[in-house]
């Protein structure tokens, strides 16, 4: 059995995505051969991972098929060994050639079938709509968001990492933006949040590369605190955060892999909608949501956001709330 997955979004959107894997290997077996089109930076979730087969890399999306050397590669290999099955997530039109030419015995998803997707149910749930044709019901019910990490063994020494720790990720993909970041916190609770964990437990602050500047306001951090901004792989990452005893973050990439990867996640949110864009929470994860739930909530890509300048609903959570939220989980 041969599959073939087009995701192509956001590192968060991929995440929720990855539910599909586990329903595949319950419905046709462990020795199902899964391969993924996808965006060339959310693809490097996948290196490491056995369960999938191979990933294609698509850079420019928009490029027609015709002029298209990536998407070209992808029918090509698909005439000289069809799949049995893709699975198309992507509505845009952009891909409409690549889903009509790839040879597949049946197609399903975006584009192929009618797929409805229910307003006010978080996106990790919405995906299954898109494979709920070719998996029974009960194996849709019992597949969740999943990634995979390393040992611990394997990050220990070249991190200088030691358990127990707590893993901050203060920043966003919007952290580089010229206007306002609405997702944000502000980087002196930050610096308050990082001193104050620090006197109780090990403290990791993560971040991508391009991030860097971003990071030098909340510097000098103290002694303790392990710097890992822009020094890890994703596979990397995975393993600091699924050692960690929580992960504290704003609305970003590093919340969808902490669930997936079950660890304890505080997530703070304002303008996001606190169901919707929430991480996946499965029945062996812990998805803490920190909002103020204000009336203005949630904002996000509305007018009533553009014309907001003091972004109280992010602005006006404290420290010690999150700091209580931790210790009332008893993982400080």
């Amino acid at each position: 059995m041969r599959v073939l997955i087009i995701r192509c979004g956001a590192l968060g959107d991929l995440v929720y995505a990855t539910s599909v894997i586990e329903a595949l290997r319950m419905q046709f077996g462990d020795e199902i051969s899964i391969d993924f089109v996808c965006t060339p930076g959310s693809a490097t979730l996948f290196n490491g991972d056995t369960r999938v087969n191979h990933v294609y890399l698509l850079k420019h999306k928009k490029i027609p098929l015709f002029f298209s050397s990536q998407k070209k590669a992808i029918v090509s290999q698909s005439k000289k060994e069809p799949y049995d099955i893709l699975i198309n997530f992507e509505f845009g039109k952009q891909f409409k050639s690549l889903v009509e030419n790839v040879i597949a015995r049946k197609k399903v998803g975006a584009l192929v079938e009618d797929i409805f997707i229910p307003t006010q149910v978080n996106r990790g749930e919405a995906q299954k709509e898109f494979f709920k044709s070719v998996v029974s019901e009960k194996n849709i019910k019992k597949s969740f968001p999943s990634v995979v990490s390393l040992d611990f063994s394997d990050i220990e020494k070249k991190f200088s990492l030691k358990m127990p720790y707590i893993v901050l990720a203060p920043s966003n993909s919007h952290v580089n933006r010229s206007r306002l970041n609405y997702r944000a916190w502000q980087n002196d609770k930050w610096k308050e949040l990082i001193a104050k964990l620090d006197k109780e437990i090990q403290v990791v602050i993560v971040g991508a590369k391009g991030e860097e500047k971003f990071f030098q306001a909340l510097q000098p951090y103290p002694s303790n605190v392990i710097n890992l901004v822009a020094k890890n792989s994703i596979i990397e990452l995975n393993t600091v955060l699924n050692y960690a005893n929580a992960v504290v973050c704003t609305d970003s990439a590093v919340g969808h892999l902490s669930a997936a990867l079950n660890t304890p996640v505080f997530v703070l949110m304002g303008p996001n909608d606190t169901l919707v864009d929430a991480p996946y929470s499965s029945p062996s994860n812990s998805v803490n949501i920190i909002s103020l739930q204000l009336e203005c909530s949630p904002c996000y890509k509305t007018p009533l956001m553009k014309k907001c300048l003091d972004n109280i609903c992010m602005n006006n959570i404290s420290v010690e709330q999150i700091y209580l939220e931790i210790k009332s989980a008893n993982l400080l």
